[in-house]
């Protein structure tokens, strides 16, 4: 059993269901055992992925990393909208990569809020001065600061595919009018309060990936927050004492993966049919030691 490697060990009183690009899903053998009701356990495993890609590389203690940011994250948040968190009484090959968490609803949208211009979206932005569709002015610069943040859901795809940025008409034709507007609501309501916390530890927040679910309560359903939230995986942080737009920015996140994927030293075509190759081992060290530093510049703890 090696869950450092990403492998999807067996587990002792759960069944696996499901293995995601970096997660692994376990349901309880016996519900009864546990007083929570309907639940999951999630485990964060190290592997990464980058252009929908499971890379055949893993980052060490990426998984315990992911984790113990989502935790951190659900106490600053708690106000702002509930999260999936039952318990942290997981067997113990896991502890410190996996939580008990209420089975959900998940909707099928990846609800995205962009406060900075960069990424997928600069070329559209060049060539019609929109952002997945919604004007915004012309003249800005990759890495310039959006006039407020924007909502730009995404379809989920199923995994190896490109998920699809959406329209929030269609995103209402999906899930209803009313969920897509809370959806919105919330989302933009969470990416306000992280950056805010952000800021104030010196990063930029410049966007966002959450995925909500509807619980099974009677009558109109709670949102629920769930997965992995602002880590490195789901979100591009930037150093704020270095922000200069116009050019990259220094990065927290995975985007430091995507660009040597990216570089003539990959060898790599991603429009073509080879699959991503092994990360070289600098590249390795380089991206735990970013996701380390978010880590403990954002929360002020250290990595145990």
């Amino acid at each position: 059993m090696d869950i450092d490697a990403g492998s999807a060990p067996d587990l002792e009183g759960w069944a696996h269901t499901y293995s995601g690009k970096v997660r692994d899903l376990y349901v309880p053998r016996d519900a009864s055992a546990h007083a929570g009701g309907d639940v999951v356990l999630v485990v964060a495993s190290d592997r990464i992925s980058a252009y929908d890609y499971v890379l055949p590389s893993t980052i060490p203690d990426k998984g315990k990393i992911l984790t113990a940011m989502t935790l951190w994250w659900f106490e600053q948040l708690a106000d702002v909208v509930p999260g999936h968190l039952v318990s942290l009484d997981v067997p113990a090959e896991v502890r410190g990569r996996a939580m008990i968490c209420r089975q959900l609803r998940m909707y099928p949208i990846e609800c995205v809020a962009r406060g900075y211009l960069t990424g997928s979206v600069m070329p559209e932005y060049r060539a019609t001065s929109t952002v997945c569709g919604i004007p915004v002015p012309a003249g800005l610069e990759d890495g310039d600061k959006l006039p407020e943040p924007l909502f730009t859901p995404a379809a989920k795809a199923n995994l190896g595919e490109h998920d699809e940025n959406i329209s929030f008409e269609e995103t209402a034709g999906r899930v209803g009018t009313a969920v897509a507007r809370r959806l919105r609501e919330t989302t933009l309501a969470v990416y306000a309060r992280a950056a805010e916390i952000a800021a104030a530890r010196g990063i930029l927040l410049a966007d966002t990936k959450l995925e909500f679910g509807a619980s099974p309560q009677p009558g109109e359903p709670e949102i629920v927050l769930g997965d992995e939230v602002l880590t490195p995986d789901s979100s591009r942080f930037w150093r704020a004492e270095d922000w200069t737009p116009g050019r990259p920015q220094m990065s927290y996140d995975k985007q430091f993966v995507r660009d040597w994927l990216a570089s003539p030293d990959s060898g790599w075509d991603r429009r073509g049919e080879a699959l991503p190759p092994a990360l070289p081992a600098d590249v390795v060290e380089r991206t735990r030691e970013r996701y380390v530093e978010a880590y403990e510049q954002l929360t002020g703890r250290t990595l145990d």
